[in-house]
């Protein structure tokens, strides 16, 4: 029996959240609607509605900008307060201002239950917990137009503000490369399993022991059973200040808001082309 096979047996049930789970089916390309039929979305919106109730942020959620940010999706009052209006969109090279009056919420990822992230490496993962940050941009790539729109966010005074919005940029920076491999990786069935390193290694957790991780091997054959449902018509990024470079590896973070779900896809080039080499929870 395959090792992969085994691991199948083994992990269908914690994987069902985030795969398309153990069928016959194959893969099939996934965008933000059928995604939220995927992850319950019933704590995420319990989690908004907390936070849009409190009077004021907390002080200390300025520490960390992933605390800031999902308190200014969440509460409409305090994202009035902390964008700098007229707030400067630049597109191309047309500027504009929108007014407070013409302002609409922004909610960013908060309705789909899970945010994206994209690393160089595993060290470079520890700047979202890095305090001395002062400046993050929160990307909204669209993959099927290659382009993205851009929220830049700067600590004034100790306090996250919005000041400026980049809108239909294209994506010519060190992700480039990634990002085109990764479109066509989440809407090509036959090239994703062409994408597949051979084996991937596997690691998550052990559905018979919550202090355990089981690890292993998937290759080809078994990865119907393993393929995660992944955004195909855009994605976030948040760049806390993190230098990009083109290298040979990328790895690809969704962070569940309100469940503390995560899994990590590694991707490395190999002889010039990108492959996913490790899935991990």
């Amino acid at each position: 029996m395959k090792k992969g096979v085994i691991i199948v047996l083994m992990t269908c049930v914690f994987m069902m959240t985030w795969t398309t789970g153990c069928t016959d089916k194959k893969p099939t390309s996934v965008d933000t609607v059928s995604l939220d039929t995927v992850i319950d979305t019933t704590s995420t919106d319990t989690l908004a509605t907390l936070i849009a109730e409190q009077p004021q942020i907390p002080k200390a959620a300025d520490e960390l900008f992933d605390d800031f940010i999902f308190n200014f999706a969440a509460n409409k009052k305090l994202q009035m307060k902390r964008i700098m209006f007229p707030l400067k969109v630049i597109e191309g090279d047309k500027t504009s201002y929108v007014k407070k009056s013409e302002w609409h919420m922004e909610h960013f990822f908060m309705k789909q239950g899970y945010y994206t992230l994209i690393f160089d490496n595993y060290k470079q993962m520890n700047v979202v917990k890095d305090t001395s940050i002062n400046n993050v941009v929160v990307e909204k790539i669209y993959l099927n137009r290659m382009n993205v729109k851009k929220y830049m966010f700067e600590r004034i005074n100790g306090q996250w503000m919005l000041t400026s919005i980049e809108k239909g940029a294209k994506y010519h920076n060190t992700n480039a490369s990634f990002l085109t491999f990764y479109q066509k990786f989440v809407t090509d069935s036959v090239y994703q399993i062409n994408s597949l390193n051979n084996p991937v290694s596997f690691s998550g957790p052990d559905p018979d022991d919550d202090f355990s991780t089981m690890t292993g091997e998937i290759d080809p054959d078994t990865w119907e059973a393993f393929a995660p449902e992944l955004p195909s018509d855009f994605i976030y990024n948040i760049m806390y200040g993190q230098k990009y470079t083109e290298g040979r590896q990328k790895i690809f973070v969704m962070r569940g808001i309100a469940n503390g779900m995560e899994m990590q896809l590694t991707f490395k080039r190999i002889d010039g082309d990108w492959k996913l080499t490790k899935l991990s929870e």
